[in-house]
């Protein structure tokens, strides 16, 4: 008798603590339209937040689709672009794009970014709190639209391609002063995509 009581305390308990977690359990949603430069924040399908933001530009567009952030960093800084500051960073890509705050407020609402979502540091502040009490598992970054009037992005090449079969690849002079680049090693796709 005194078995079954404990298990039934027990399983009792159990279930208990799983409601309480699963009330808890929030689903934060980071909607960015690339077309209009623009971020909301819900959470349980209720709109909390919308800010302008600012997006890869011409030639470092943001990448579309669904998302996971899977680091935050508070006070990360650019090994690519300068040592740039990029405070409370939120990371969703492997290969560098995160939302994070900038000091270049007056851009805010146009696509001029290397690829990350900028928006005001006090914003990101409040979104990486937020972040933060919802837990990343929880949360989705959503990121669609197109920037205005890009197009699609170039594809660069190593050498130029002969117009016709039959035409040789010359290489013009190039200046002693200026690098070459003209060696047989394979280019890179996106060499600079850590930390926009």
């Amino acid at each position: 008798m005194r078995i079954n009581r404990l298990i039934a305390l027990m399983t009792a308990g159990t279930v208990a603590v799983l409601a309480l977690g699963e009330a808890a359990r929030a689903d934060l949603l980071i909607q960015i339209d690339k077309s209009v430069q623009r971020m909301t924040v819900t959470v349980d399908g209720k709109q909390l937040y919308d800010w302008p933001v600012s997006s890869g530009g011409r030639g470092y567009d943001t990448p579309s689709g669904s998302f996971k952030p899977f680091r935050m960093d508070i006070d990360h800084r650019s090994d690519e672009w300068d040592d740039a500051p990029m405070p409370y960073s939120i990371f969703f890509t492997k290969i560098g794009h995160a939302i994070h705050g900038t000091y270049e407020q007056r851009n805010l609402g146009r696509a001029v970014s290397h690829g990350c979502v900028r928006l005001s540091v006090k914003n990101a502040a409040t979104l990486w709190e937020l972040v933060k009490r919802q837990k990343m598992a929880n949360t989705t970054v959503v990121l669609g639209g197109a920037i205005p009037g890009a197009g699609s992005p170039p594809v660069a090449r190593s050498r130029p391609m002969p117009l016709t079969p039959e035409e040789p690849l010359t290489a013009a002079p190039m200046p002693q002063d200026q690098p070459r680049y003209d060696d047989d090693r394979p280019l890179l796709p996106f060499p600079f995509f850590f930390g926009r």
